[in-house]
């Protein structure tokens, strides 16, 4: 629920949006009972709350998160909702499987876009679609993979050549793209703030207020928190956990989740002589042909985006050093594609915790009586976290529908890490190796 930044001047963006902007949402006097209680705030937390208030217009739902909405990675991620198998949902040859996926990320993506017009959220949502690019070997291998996939599923593509995406990009650096027309590219952190905003009136919204604990009691459970420093309890007769990478800091499928985080750079937005420099359009979404590539965005408003780099978060931190170290990277990234704007200055890292499990399976169900939770979204979570707390919703309140039988169907049980700090030693000398495979796609 939180993210690992490098704290700018207080003038300029934080991520996707000025911290003057990123203060606490909730302002509503906090319950002492509540019948649900959604822990976490970010894609799944919100559609959860959403769904369950739909659904239970007499009840009440609290909706809490140790940070203001928007603060997570939910808020700070590169801002594309993808509609097709992606990373580790390439794996495979299940087609039926991959079938799954796409229903339901395209039922993701049409809730969100419901709310978004619903609500008049400013947020950037663009249906531009998505290039998927390889440099090299590696990411041309990849590119193969992903065509094949998408021709086993009938969907349509364009492949681009390495002038078509110069004209789009500014770029001669890749050597051919397949562009898919399904992904939305958004600003992820005036989404997810815009999502609270337009909440139903029986959702109470309890941003900025840390849970230390969330303890079963009898047929209900307690959850202490604190608010504006002051202790509080709430008592909700049923919870769903959307905290992913921190639900096993409650006790909840303990060893069998890894903190990752990925971290991304923004520039400054390019002046006319840059934008000249540049040379390519505005408003486009890269993502690498192999994972362990560098993600790119150009934003309406002419801001790079650059997101490469993993790191394992045991203690769920990271030090200025590593940023140091990330920010480096992307600079370089940076200059590999345009050498010109070497000097590009970016007003922003961050780094956002996600989950991953080591079958790259995804969690989604009953933890324990009254509680639900969906996490290790394996870094792919706008959509299957928009979807996943729908649906945890409508399952928790004895609902059933063909999209609850394919999320069902994807989902299953992560397998128990190594002791630490073996799986520390594991994960990182993985993230290395994986990092060296990918390091011309970087």
């Amino acid at each position: 629920m939180t993210a690992i930044h490098r704290r700018p001047p207080a003038d300029t963006p934080s991520g996707w949006m000025p911290p003057s902007e990123l203060a606490v949402i909730g302002s509503d006097p906090a319950p002492a009972q509540a019948d649900w209680a959604v822990v976490g705030a970010g894609f799944t937390g919100l559609a959860a709350a959403r769904r369950l208030a739909e659904l239970n217009p007499d009840k009440r739902v609290v909706l809490i998160d140790a940070m203001p909405v928007g603060w997570g990675a939910s808020g700070r991620n590169a801002g594309f909702v993808i509609d097709l198998p992606h990373k580790f949902d390439l794996d495979g040859d299940d087609a039926g499987r991959m079938r799954r996926v796409v229903r339901l990320n395209r039922a993701a993506l049409a809730d969100l876009q419901r709310q978004v017009e619903a609500g008049a959220i400013d947020c950037d949502w663009s249906p531009v679609g998505k290039l998927q690019a390889a440099i090299a070997d590696t990411g041309l291998k990849g590119m193969r993979t992903f065509a094949r996939i998408l021709d086993s599923l009938d969907e349509p593509y364009r492949l681009l050549s390495r002038e078509d995406l110069h004209r789009i990009t500014g770029t001669r650096h890749y050597a051919g793209a397949i562009h898919t027309p399904g992904c939305v590219l958004m600003n992820p952190a005036r989404l997810v703030r815009g999502l609270a905003r337009t909440l139903p009136a029986n959702v109470t919204v309890l941003d900025g207020c840390p849970v230390s604990a969330i303890a079963a009691e009898g047929s209900s459970h307690l959850i202490s928190l604190r608010r504006r420093g002051v202790p509080i309890r709430i008592r909700a007769g049923r919870v769903i956990a959307a905290m992913n990478a921190y639900t096993s800091e409650f006790g909840w499928l303990r060893d069998r989740m890894v903190p990752i985080a990925t971290f991304a750079s923004l520039s400054a937005p390019l002046d006319d002589a840059q934008m000249a420099i540049f040379g390519g359009q505005t408003d486009w979404g890269l993502t690498p042909a192999d994972a362990g590539g560098t993600t790119l965005r150009m934003t309406r408003d002419r801001r790079l985006l650059v997101r490469n780099r993993f790191d394992y978060l045991g203690a769920f931190g990271a030090s200025d050093r590593t940023l140091d170290r990330v920010r480096d990277s992307h600079r370089l990234a940076l200059r590999r594609r345009w050498p010109e704007l070497a000097d590009l200055a970016f007003e922003s890292t961050w780094g956002g915790v996600c989950a991953l499990s080591r079958n790259r399976v995804s969690y989604f169900g009953q933890m324990a009586p009254g509680v639900w939770g969906s996490n290790t979204h394996n870094g792919v979570g706008v959509a299957r976290g928009t979807i996943s707390g729908r649906l945890l919703a409508e399952a928790a309140c004895g609902h059933d529908s063909d999209l609850l039988a394919d999320m069902q169907a994807v989902s299953g049980q992560p397998v128990r890490n190594p002791p630490r700090p073996f799986v520390g030693l594991g994960v990182k000398t993985r993230l290395r190796y994986e990092a060296w495979k990918s390091r011309k796609e970087i």
